[in-house]
């Protein structure tokens, strides 16, 4: 095995006055950040002058504040240089070797942080389950099933020699120890480039022996890893920020194709890469069925390699206009943001290696500079305007943009609203505590709480059952479509099977199908969110109505903001490859050994029922019930919230019948400044 050396990742370019520029298009992400700062103290200072209830609550709001973490999924084919890309946005190019084929085999999530926000695990790695490993090697993951349930012998079959030759490369490398360490996970305090190859790197599945043991290290668990995660240091993006590199869309098993999936639904944006000197001829399936259910707003295509163009002035409008028609016919939005740019060239900056681009980069270089200058270049540094050449400062800018806009916002108005509602709940507390309530009579405690519980119970009921409603209509016309679309399938097919026989040419496009569940699922997502809003809306009026109640005009000043709805997470399940998507001859062979149309159209029905399954359930089920627990979760903390608020209110109420009452300390007066401090900070925040 290779000498692990540890190293810590220095970020490329480290003198001061020559990283500066490496900052721009962040500045919408330093803005940002001053305002997470910002809220994170202000919450800090107004859990020093609350009761006990009222501070556990702000000690997880700043908690959730100081671990806010949006992430970015890159998606993108083998050999589009995602890798590459991703080290350079992190200012790291010696970090992830990308002259491995292939070289990301796992998802890896690269967790961004202030140096001063760094963990003491330095990577973590998770490995396959027994479940998963066994299902992959029975069946061959997704594409086996899909050949085991279509009798192919066309292409899918070749996924049996494959799987034969991952279970004996797998077994050689790990010995004993494979079922040791199924399921386990992994954590290190140091990063090294052989460590990561070991985990990450998949090297080649048919290596010969001889090779493979000169390389030892590289891919000794990489087919077992499900999950990698890397905490890394930043001295330019200003707060924790998770970048995912995904596996190619065209994974050899598609066992990787699940987390991919999961990757999308759990970020808030995608970047999709696609090589400069592919996107003129192809854009893979597999990548458009996947960015096609992701909202266009939360989509980036950056198109890299653009230093392997011969004529990047000319054939870049070109690749630009013919994204664009693809798009198009593929229900993408035009108004996708299409950059363009070299991953190569902005590594090439970090490791200070500008004379060593190379003569075809070079002219590539010249060429695009001749087109994409701006005014005021000459006084920039070679370094500087190479690095705006490379396209990554605009990437930066989309990302920062979009982050801050549909993710960042929307996060500090949600916690800085918490906040202001504590913070004059607190006020409207110290007046109960000096001048009692406005009724001027003592308050039944007990039917305080029971009518806060009440509310509570109503309100959770009430949103379930307005969710769960929706849903099931939701599934009944997902239901619908299916049926329909295995009605027309099925009589696509037998029309092809008659008309010629067995020399049938047949094929039926599945999109059909996914465009009418993405439709019923949007419809569905709009209803979550209108009922969740009104629900919250409601919530926060039974709520007023009870302190004032309970409390009179002393309570006039309590600021009760409504929970917003959270975004509804894109169907990325739709994406899934089903055999319908293989443009070949897999349904020639059973077809032929039955007899009857009856016979032949059952069959069918039933290989694309079971087909479509797996998509179905992870859209009716899996998928609504995240939806179901984002839109529960704002008024679950709502209410936790507002126990707190009414917890001190009466607590302080108890307490307001004493003369001493009526005179401040000098703690009290400091308190009182410091709560106004933190109040006149929030409200703003609050929007």
């Amino acid at each position: 095995m290779n000498a692990e050396t540890s190293f810590e990742p220095k970020f490329g370019v480290t003198e001061e006055t020559d990283a500066d520029f490496l900052k721009t298009g962040l500045e919408g992400f330093l803005e940002f950040s001053q305002r997470l700062t910002s809220l994170e103290a202000a919450v800090g200072v107004l859990a020093t002058v609350t009761g006990d209830r009222n501070a556990k609550s702000l000690g997880r709001l700043k908690k959730t504040v100081r671990e806010f973490e949006p992430s970015i999924t890159f998606l993108g084919q083998v050999k589009s240089g995602k890798t590459s890309l991703v080290s350079a946005l992190v200012g790291l190019p010696d970090l992830l070797p990308s002259d491995v084929n292939p070289w990301t085999s796992v998802v890896t999530s690269l967790h961004v942080r202030p140096v001063e926000d760094l963990p003491a695990t330095a990577a973590r790695f998770q490995f396959m389950s027994q479940e998963d490993w066994d299902r992959l090697i029975r069946s061959g993951g997704r594409l086996g099933e899909l050949a085991e349930r279509a009798g192919a012998a066309t292409d899918l079959e070749k996924i049996r020699t494959q799987i034969e030759d991952l279970q004996k490369k797998t077994h050689q490398r790990l010995g004993a120890k494979f079922e040791v360490l199924m399921g386990q996970t992994h954590e290190y305090d140091h990063l090294s480039k052989d460590l990561l190859e070991r985990y990450i790197c998949s090297g080649d599945v048919h290596l010969g022996n001889d090779h493979a043991k000169s390389h030892s290290g590289q891919g000794q668990y990489a087919d077992i890893t499900r999950a990698a995660d890397l905490f890394l240091a930043s001295p330019v993006i200003p707060f924790r920020l998770c970048l995912r590199d995904t596996p190619g869309v065209n994974d050899t098993f598609l066992m990787r194709e699940q987390v991919t999936i999961r990757a999308i639904r759990d970020s808030k944006l995608c970047v999709v890469v696609l090589s400069a000197s592919q996107a003129l001829s192809t854009v893979d399936l597999g990548l458009i069925k996947l960015i096609s259910n992701i909202s266009s707003r939360e989509v980036i295509v950056f198109v890299n390699r653009i230093d392997e163009l011969k004529d990047p002035k000319n054939q870049i409008p070109e690749i630009e206009a013919s994204l664009r028609e693809t798009f198009g016919r593929q229900h993408q939005s035009h108004e996708t943001e299409i950059i363009f740019g070299s991953a190569h060239w902005a590594n090439k900056v970090l490791s200070h290696q500008l004379d060593d681009l190379g003569d075809d980069s070079s002219r590539a270089l010249l060429q695009w500079s001749e087109v994409s200058i701006t005014p005021g270049a000459e006084r920039q540094s070679a370094s500087e305007m190479v690095w705006h050449l490379s396209g990554v400062p605009t990437l930066f800018k989309a990302i920062s943009d979009r982050i801050v806009k549909n993710t960042g916002e929307p996060f500090v108005q949600n916690m800085a609203m918490s906040a202001v509602n504590i913070a004059s709940a607190q006020k409207a507390s110290n007046q109960v505590r000096i001048s009692g309530t406005a009724q001027g009579a003592p308050v039944d405690q007990n039917d305080v709480e029971r009518e806060f519980e009440r509310i509570l119970q109503n309100n959770m009921s009430a949103l379930e059952f307005e969710i769960g409603t929706i849903v099931s209509a939701f599934c009944l016309r997902a239901d619908r479509a299916r049926d329909s679309f295995v009605d027309a399938s099925s009589r696509s097919f037998l029309t092809a099977v008659k008309r010629s026989g067995s020399h049938a040419i047949w094929d039926f496009n599945p999109e059909r199908l996914r465009v009418q569940l993405r439709t019923a699922y949007r419809v569905m997502g709009q209803k979550v969110q209108s009922v969740s809003k009104k629900r919250y809306e409601r919530a926060v009026e039974e709520i007023a109505q009870l302190l004032y109640r309970a409390f009179g005009n002393v309570v006039d000043g309590v600021q009760i903001g409504v929970p917003i709805p959270p975004d509804i997470p894109p169907p990325a399940a739709l994406g899934q490859t089903i055999v319908l998507d293989f443009n070949d001859s897999w349904w020639s062979l059973w077809w032929r050994r039955l007899r009857g149309e009856a016979s032949i159209s059952a069959r069918f029905n039933e290989l694309v029922v079971a087909e479509t399954e797996h998509l179905m359930r992870q859209l009716k089920f899996e998928q609504t019930d995240l939806i179901k627990q984002n839109a529960l979760r704002p008024l679950r903390d709502f209410f936790d919230g507002q126990r707190g608020i009414l917890s001190e209110l009466l607590t302080n109420t108890e307490q307001s019948s004493t003369a001493a009452d009526l005179f401040l300390t000098e703690a009290d007066l400091e308190a009182q400044k410091l709560l106004e401090k933190s109040f006149s900070t929030l409200q703003p925040l609050a929007g």
